[in-house]
């Protein structure tokens, strides 16, 4: 019998892996409650069907948790009773950009209802036949291998040999370096720009440090339409690196920078003229001249 899979929410990352398992011969049932007309229109174009309750969704053989890290807790509080009632169990993988500690709340709502609780994370971009770059769940807990299974159907899934939890601490660790260095580098361009050394600072860069200018080109432009996301996931990490010093504060303020760039993009007024200030460090940046140092 063909495995059914059920994916909250329909969003980018949920869609992406919905869609390589239809295509994989899957039957995809999501939940667009609450859901805007454009999630609608992204789970028809993903091949996935609407399940008409949360009963539906207990009744698949695994429930994925793809959602924004704050949704995550609520996510789960909310299918307890429908797990609880199912016959069937299901597995319940959450594949959120959360910490281990929130994990280990969410595994104690999931517990007794007889459903088996993966951790999960995600690092890459969603899967599209357009992109190139891999995507790739990390898994761990008990119940793992039977997630990995979605293996023989499409998704790279690597098990980690560690408990509950270290698939989300490597999940926490690679998201904290990648969007860490995003923030730091926005943070720095910004203080720049408002020293009036910008375009030094870009000069100086393409000639000792011209890979970092690079990924500043890259990813600092590209972070703008998804700080609205990264907020909560640089709090989770912020939550995970308790016991570094100084990490907290590291990441509870790159998550005030993230919540002033999407203030920006919603084009909040006070906000517009970072975003200004980093379009145009990085425009400038790309048309400086590339001199090896001496």
């Amino acid at each position: 019998m063909s495995l059914r899979i059920a994916i909250v929410a329909p969003g980018e990352m949920g869609s992406g892996v919905g869609q390589k398992l239809v295509q994989q011969g899957l039957t995809v049932l999501t939940s667009l409650k609450g859901r805007s007309a454009a999630s609608a229109a992204r789970a028809v174009r993903a091949g996935l069907t609407d399940a008409p309750d949360d009963d539906a969704l207990a009744g698949c053989d695994m429930v994925l948790s793809i959602v924004p890290p704050k949704d995550a807790l609520g996510l789960a509080e909310r299918l307890r009773p429908a797990f609880a009632r199912a016959v069937r169990k299901p597995v319940y993988v959450d594949c959120n950009a959360i910490a281990p500690e929130t994990v280990r709340r969410i595994a104690a709502v999931i517990a007794g209802t007889g459903a088996r609780f993966v951790d999960a994370g995600i690092i890459g971009p969603p899967p599209s036949a357009t992109q190139r770059a891999a995507t790739t769940f990390y898994a761990s807990g008990e119940a793992a291998p039977e997630f990995a299974a979605l293996s023989a159907h499409g998704l790279d899934i690597r098990v980690l040999d560690g408990p509950l939890g270290a698939a989300s601490a490597l999940k926490m660790s690679y998201a904290g370096l990648t969007k860490g260095f995003t923030a730091l580098g926005a943070a720095m361009i910004l203080g720049a720009s408002q020293a009036g050394v910008s375009d030094a600072l870009a000069r100086e860069l393409s000639e000792s440090q011209p890979h970092f200018l690079s990924f500043l080109q890259r990813s600092v432009p590209g972070m703008f339409p998804k700080a609205y996301r990264w907020i909560a996931e640089m709090e989770e990490i912020a939550v995970f690196a308790d016991n570094v010093a100084g990490g907290p504060d590291m990441y509870q303020g790159a998550a005030d920078l993230y919540r002033r760039i999407a203030s920006a993009v919603a084009e909040v007024s006070d906000a517009q003229r970072d975003l200004t200030l980093l379009l145009d460090f990085c425009g400038s940046a790309a048309s400086a001249p590339m001199r090896q140092r001496s």
